[in-house]
């Protein structure tokens, strides 16, 4: 299935696409995975938001954050899936769209990631390396992962 992807700065967002986004992330990240943590942490303001939707409902979306908000290099955060999308290959769609367009909006560098530790091999198959240790991070297992930057 061909998705439409939008790419937004949080200048651009309209109130409804806010909210959704806002709506989605508070239901993976707080309800189904049951971790309170720093939702809005400010750095929404810098990053660009890169999402699909489906009747009406955002389904896949990712945070492209600028390089130095989050790490030297370039991130992608806030990586969700809808349930009701997951094991559908949208995850993967997601990712490579991401990556082109950080690649697009701040060149082709290093992409660093704070992964959460189940979906290493995930990124793996996306040429991110691990760089760190397992860390806690609001009670779930994380690790660090870098793409490395194209030549």
């Amino acid at each position: 299935m061909a998705f439409q992807w939008n790419l937004k700065s949080f200048d651009e967002l309209n109130t409804k696409e806010l909210y959704r986004i806002l709506k989605l992330r508070m239901e993976v990240f707080v309800l189904e995975q049951e971790c309170l943590y720093p939702e809005l942490d400010d750095k929404d303001f810098a990053c660009l938001h890169l999402w699909t939707e489906q009747d009406d409902r955002i389904i896949a979306y990712t945070r492209l954050v600028p390089p130095g908000l989050s790490y030297p290099q370039a991130s992608i955060g806030r990586v969700i899936v809808a349930e009701e999308a997951r094991g559908t290959g949208l995850s993967k769609q997601l990712m490579i769209h991401s990556i082109e367009s950080l690649y697009k909006e701040f060149g082709e560098g290093e992409i660093q990631i704070g992964a959460q530790f189940h979906l290493k091999s995930f990124y793996e198959k996306l040429g991110f390396e691990q760089i760190s240790e397992p860390y806690p991070d609001y009670g779930i297992l994380h690790i660090d992962m870098i793409k490395p930057a194209i030549l």
